[in-house]
């Protein structure tokens, strides 16, 4: 039972039913409920529009760099062509989830908030002035028929303290006649106050019952009143709940993506670039581009008089190379002893333009009957930049040796096809895409994500010359790093 107090009619609520006084409220909370609610819907509906915001800008991010991770990566083809058809679905697919953000936000959040401020009014003091109107209603159906309640608890109360009195009286009438002690005029008080009580019984019973009687009458009226009221209230209720249902389905219809045409044309664009990933085209393409399918200029026989433009197949650590100037060697030969005459000038390259492209290590430069390969086997020294840059005097060596091209000094012999040593050129540092592992000792290796410095440009084979932080100096593959912005 409960055991709230109805505090303009001061008396204690008996049961927890709604015709109790008081009971009533709950109704009335009802409204501010409702209030209450609309906030939480819309609070709702914001977060999962958060949602959408973020899984669209997190889908955008993805298919940016993941297209370009495969562009600068070694996949090629019709297989590519695929493989990019998943970042457009993403990018496709993120502005779709952009537009139910906008919908949640523009249409459903805004239409609740409206509704919300069109129904509940707030007042001054405090609470709604829909709440204020059912609960004075309430109280104004209840009034009367809680007045004839009340005296139905009054009447009642007297009544059962008239039959306790009762009680008592008798009892001490019974008792005293045995009692030889009492004169008789205690006797006869005893018999009077007996009779009183009795007659007190019957006036609290009478009025009792004719306050039951007339709370009965006045209990239609009552249940009329109230019900007319509550139907108030419920219909106010009804308007919520079905606006709830009315909005909860806008935004079923906004968060439903499969009735989208355009979304289902996004999975079936995405299936027909993937199935249009054609392996057999792939290694077709390959072959003619980078296999057996590749012209080349294959070596014929030449006279003696080789000529210094000969195109030849390089190697990947072939490289042409701007010098600061031209190194020139003379050389003769005299007898059966190859005697080095060597003179190493200083030339500028925009004055001996003509001497750089003359030079060639196949040339037989003197006519002494020797084979080509006796020729390859004879080594010539990488001249440094610095070298360059000095000035030597011209000095005939007396000194013997088997192998015209040797150095004047004492620095180790290295192979005509070994690559030339950089000039300086514009250092930009480069982030690794890929892990690399280098495939021979003038190869850096190197972990996806490190830094380092490339100090040389891509050649015609795709490769770059690099420095780790380390200081080691070597070759890496051009499409494995991206600059650093």
């Amino acid at each position: 039972m409960s055991s709230t107090y109805d505090d303009s009619l001061g008396f204690e609520v008996s049961s927890d039913s709604f015709w109790e006084v008081g009971n009533y409220k709950r109704t009335v909370k009802r409204i501010e409920d409702g209030h209450r609610l609309c906030s939480d819907l819309m609070n709702c509906i914001h977060e999962r529009a958060r949602i959408e915001k973020s899984y669209a800008q997190q889908l955008t991010e993805w298919a940016k760099r993941w297209k370009q991770l495969v562009e600068k990566g070694p996949q090629y083809g019709t297989v590519e062509k695929a493989w990019h058809a998943f970042m457009l679905e993403a990018e496709k697919v993120s502005e779709l989830h952009l537009d139910v953000k906008g919908a949640l936000m523009n249409e459903d959040y805004e239409k609740i908030k409206n509704w919300q401020k069109e129904a509940f009014h707030k007042q001054m003091i405090g609470g709604f002035k829909e709440m204020k109107e059912a609960e004075d209603g309430f109280r104004k159906a209840q009034k009367p028929w809680a007045k004839k309640m009340k005296e139905v608890e009054a009447s009642k109360k007297a009544y059962h303290a008239a039959c306790k009195e009762e009680k008592l009286a008798v009892s001490r009438e019974a008792n005293s006649k045995a009692d030889p002690t009492l004169n008789p005029e205690q006797l006869k008080k005893l018999q009077d106050k007996m009779d009183k009580s009795k007659q007190d019984v019957l006036k609290t019973k009478e009025k009792y019952e004719k306050s039951l009687k007339e709370l009965d009458n006045a209990t239609p009226q009552y249940m009329e009143n109230m019900e007319q009221v509550f139907e108030q209230c419920q219909q106010f209720e009804e308007k919520r709940l079905r606006f709830f249902r009315e909005v909860l389905l806008e935004v079923q219809k906004h968060l439903d993506l499969s009735t989208i045409g355009s979304y289902k044309n996004i999975y079936c664009e995405l299936e027909q670039n993937i199935k249009g990933a054609d392996a057999v085209e792939d290694l077709r393409w390959f072959r003619a581009n980078h296999g057996p399918g590749m012209s080349m200029n294959w070596p014929q026989f030449e006279d003696e008089e080789w000529s210094a433009d000969l195109n030849r197949t390089l190697s990947r650590r072939e490289k042409k190379k701007a010098t600061d100037g031209v190194t020139l060697t003379g050389i003769n030969q005299m007898g059966d002893q190859h005697n080095k005459n060597s003179s190493n000038l200083s030339v500028p390259c925009n004055t001996v333009q003509s001497v750089q492209s003359s030079y060639n290590p196949f040339e037989d430069e003197e006519d002494t009957g020797s084979t080509i390969s006796e020729k390859e086997d004879n080594k010539i020294k990488n001249v440094s930049s610095s070298e360059r840059n000095q000035s030597y005097p011209t000095e005939w060596s007396d000194e013997e040796t088997s192998n015209p091209f040797s150095s004047t000094d004492a620095q180790a012999e290295t192979n005509p096809f070994d690559e030339e040593e950089a000039s300086p050129t514009l250092e930009v540092r480069v982030r690794a895409l890929y892990d690399y592992e280098g495939q021979e000792h003038d190869e850096l290796s190197f972990k996806i994500g490190e830094e380092l410095t490339k100090i040389e440009d891509e050649d015609e084979q795709g490769w770059c010359k690099g420095r780790l932080d380390s200081g080691r100096v070597g070759l890496y593959p051009a499409n494995y790093v991206e600059p650093i912005q």
